[in-house]
Order: structure tokens, then C-alpha cells, then sequence
């Protein structure tokens, strides 16, 4: 009897099969190497991703409601606590550190002379802000942010007046649009940012220029002879009187002066 014939389609299904295998593998190894990958490197995959429109919509709207929950609660929270200053400084600043105890006899002075007192309310300077202003019975705020590392809010701030934020950007509205004036201590990347953020919003005239004083001399030189060097006289990004935004100062009595004299120009005092 002749062989009998090989069923009909026999080879595409073999050929399907292997297809589907393959794919399968491809699937199982992608897979493997996105649990291969860290945090940071999901979110730089993440972003040149293709996503449809309603996930477009779906995730920026949770993010739009998310801001405005933290708008809401800075700004209910934050809209009684009369005249501060915003004291900025480093998280990794230790409490037998100088400018620890700088930060701290600032704050005190500042509250003494009327001022509520405003940080990051995490560890470091922002501790020693704190603490000055609470253990001298003034008002004293922390604006936490939620960080991986560094950041945990620290037991001196009130607690009506500590609030947590997901968004440095909301986070530092809230540090400009209830200051008075900035004290600006040693610290980081994100001190800078708060110092720059201040600048520029009083050198556009976005808000009012309010004092902003640094403090050690030591410490600022050098970015302040790169501000004059560089960026005014040889590259003229800046104005002149850009730098009269700026008081640089080397000890805590010298920082409050700084603010005193500034409102006494125009007779205004603290209300409490």
C-alpha cells in the first residue's frame, strides 16, 4: 500500500508552533531582563515608551489631582503662620557641626525678633532651624519632602505645621510664598536650588525682594567669585545689581541684622 499522504497543513502548523515558541521566549527573557533592571533604569525606559491616549489621560489626571491636594493642604495650613523666614541648609550636616549651632542660634534670635521660622523639615540644618525656633516658643515649620534617602521629618517642627510633599516644585512655592527673607546655610544640590529659586524669582520681580543672606563666608567664596567673574564680567548674564540681592555674612547675629535692617527701612516689624 502506497505511504499515506502528510496531513494537510502540517507544516504550518510546525512552522506556527516554532513561531509561537519563539515569541513566548522573547517574552519570558524581556520579562526577565525588566526585573534585571533598576528603579532609575525603568523610568528611563518608561519614558520612550509608547503609551495610547487614555493612559496618557488616566496617569497625568491622578498626577494633576495629586498637586492640587498639596497646594490645598500647603496653602491651608500655612496661610496663618504670620511673618518667617525660610532657613535652608543641608540634610547630612551633623548636630557637633559649626553651622549646626549656627542654624540653630539663628533661628532662635530670629524668633526673639518676632519671625516664625520655615524649613525643609528634615535632619541636618533643617533639624537645628527647627529646633532653635521651638525651643524658644516660636512657630516652627517643616516642609518635608519624601525621598528615598536623607529625608525624614525632624521632632522639632509644630505638629499643625508639618506637611509632606511628594513635589519639589510645590514644596518650594510653598518655601517662597510664606518667607519673609532666606537664610541660606552650607549645604547641597538642593540648597542651591533654593537659593537660585529665590534669586530668580526676586530678579524677575515675581516676587519682592526680600533679603537673602548666606552664611559662611568660607564656604560661599567660591561660588560667589565664579557668580562675579564668569557669569557678570566675562559673559554678562547677569546684571550688576543682580549681586546686591545677595548678603554674605560669617556669624548668626550678622545673618538677623541683615533682616532687621531690611524691614526697618520700611517700619515694618513682625505682628507676634
Amino acid at each position: 500500500m502506497p505511504a499515506p499522504a502528510p496531513a494537510q497543513g502540517s507544516k504550518e502548523n510546525v512552522q506556527r508552533s516554532e513561531t509561537q515558541t519563539t515569541q513566548q521566549i522573547n517574552k519570558d527573557l524581556h520579562k526577565r531582563d525588566e526585573l534585571l533592571l533598576t528603579p532609575d533604569e525603568m523610568r528611563i525606559k518608561e519614558a520612550f515608551q509608547d503609551r495610547n491616549w487614555n493612559e496618557v489621560k488616566t496617569a497625568d489626571s491622578w498626577v494633576i489631582f495629586k498637586v492640587m491636594a498639596e497646594f490645598v493642604e500647603g496653602f491651608d495650613k500655612l496661610a496663618q503662620i504670620g511673618p518667617c523666614v525660610s532657613i535652608f541648609g543641608s540634610a547630612r550636616t551633623k548636630s557637633e557641626n559649626p553651622y549646626y549651632k549656627m542654624a540653630e542660634e539663628i533661628a532662635a534670635k530670629l524668633v526673639r525678633h518676632g519671625y516664625g521660622v520655615i524649613t525643609g523639615g528634615g535632619p541636618g540644618i533643617m533639624e537645628a532651624g527647627n529646633k532653635g525656633a521651638y525651643e524658644q516658643g516660636g512657630k516652627s515649620v517643616g516642609l518635608n519632602i519624601k525621598l528615598p534617602f536623607e529625608q525624614h521629618s525632624n521632632v522639632y517642627i509644630d505638629p499643625d505645621k508639618n506637611i509632606n510633599f511628594d513635589f519639589f516644585f510645590v514644596r518650594k512655592v510653598m518655601f517662597v510664598k510664606y518667607a519673609q527673607g532666606f537664610v541660606v546655610m552650607p549645604g547641597g544640590m538642593g540648597t542651591l536650588d533654593e537659593l537660585f529659586e529665590a534669586l530668580t524669582l526676586i530678579q524677575t520681580k515675581k516676587i519682592a525682594r526680600f533679603p537673602i543672606v548666606l552664611v559662611g563666608k568660607a564656604y560661599w567664596k567660591g561660588l560667589l567669585d565664579w557668580i562675579v567673574n564668569t557669569m557678570l564680567n566675562e559673559e554678562h548674564n547677569i546684571n550688576p545689581e543682580d549681586m546686591k540681592l545677595i548678603s554674605l555674612v560669617d556669624t548668626p547675629t550678622e545673618a538677623v541684622k541683615v533682616i532687621d535692617d531690611f524691614y526697618d527701612k520700611y517700619l515694618m516689624k513682625p505682628n507676634f
